[in-house]
């Protein structure tokens, strides 16, 4: 039985990951648990630090002992025996000598059987959900591919199933996280942006995201090679998802053209973005170390006559012809708004006519 045990494990790691040393320490533990169940003591509590067991890695063979004082009166079965029983293991005990005795895991009874199991297949999930965390951690602020499942009706979260090493990984993409006025049915193969993954002791939560800023910034850099080269980077972005999204590129290359390396042959490139975004406006701006020209060039597509930076180095005033006022500041105050989150300045606009 003891090689039929180590060949079993040997099959769990090929078939699910799970590192055979690793389920030799839960079976370890799983005796122990059994040993505190056979004195009837708590099963949750810490494991008794009496008793030690050896698993060869080899054979599977099993040896347990456990350590008890001798003591006048036994308070503690599970640690203490009296003068008497001691007798029977040492020719001449005295009391506080700590006596070692081997532990048939043959004499433990059906409960103590079964909480060692129960230990085990604890432990197989733990290990399951662990690789679960650790392969989507390192997805973090990568696009995956999910297929919805199901809608919950009352929250009107997507119930997502990931493309991963292992099957039927789920996760939730909430309403929150949905881009506003998207219809998201059972069946759509969607894209999502992993945001993070949180460990707990249900398993993993992997967040994820059709809002996030991130998920622009990665589409991109699907759809263009000069991104995904590092010819060109994306400097800042700034999104309000469903809408519109800025986002600033800079080439390091003077030879390549960033806003038209990001646009594509006939527009191809950016819409396919937009496509995936359901038809969110992107506009695509080149980055200037210069703070005036990186502002001006931040409220495209309206005409910026003048850039005034302040002294306190956060703000600036902007002049814009009188007829182009409401389309530097945008429907409520959307490419203005969007233009202040790029640049990182507060930007106060102002039409011609009053700045004179």
């Amino acid at each position: 039985m003891a090689s039929e045990m180590i060949k079993a494990l040997e099959d769990l790691e090929k078939e699910k990951g799970i590192q055979k040393e690793y389920m030799l320490d839960r079976i370890s533990q799983a005796l122990v648990a059994a040993y505190k169940a056979l004195y009837k003591r708590d099963p949750q509590s810490a494991p008794l630090d009496n008793v030690f067991v050896h698993i060869d890695e080899e054979t599977g063979a099993i040896t347990m002992h456990a350590v008890k004082t001798v003591v006048e009166e036994v308070l503690n079965a599970a640690a203490e025996m009296t003068l008497e029983e001691a007798k029977a293991y040492s020719k001449d005990p005295q009391l506080g000598d700590e006596i070692r005795i081997d532990v048939k895991t043959k004499d433990f009874g059906r409960i103590a059987t079964s909480t060692a199991k129960q230990v085990i297949i604890q432990g197989i999930r733990e290990a399951e959900r662990g690789m679960i965390a650790d392969e989507y951690a390192s997805k973090e602020h990568e696009i995956l591919t999910a297929v919805v499942t199901r809608i919950d009706p009352r929250y009107g979260s997507a119930i997502v199933e990931l493309t991963g090493k292992r099957e039927h990984t789920e996760a939730t993409l909430t309403a929150s996280e949905q881009i506003a006025g998207e219809v998201i049915n059972e069946g759509d193969r969607i894209r999502v942006y992993v945001v993070e993954v949180r460990r707990g002791g249900k398993g993993p939560q992997i967040m994820l995201s059709r809002t996030h800023p991130g998920l622009v910034k990665r589409l991109f850099e699907l759809e263009v090679p000069e991104i995904a080269d590092g010819t060109v980077t994306v400097q800042s972005m700034a999104r309000e998802a469903g809408s519109r999204t800025k986002i600033a590129v800079w080439s390091s290359d003077e030879n390549v053209d960033p806003i038209g390396a990001c646009v594509g042959p006939k527009g191809g490139r950016v819409a396919a973005v937009v496509n995936e975004l359901k038809g969110e406006k992107i506009d695509i701006i080149k980055y200037s170390e210069d703070p005036v020209q990186f502002v001006a060039e931040a409220l495209s597509p309206a005409d910026v006559l003048s850039v005034q930076m302040k002294e306190d180095g956060k703000s600036c005033t902007v002049i814009v012809p009188d007829d182009q006022l409401s389309l530097a500041i945008g429907k409520e105050g959307q490419n203005a708004r969007l233009a202040a989150k790029l640049t990182g300045f507060k930007i106060d606009i102002k039409p011609q006519s009053q700045a004179e």
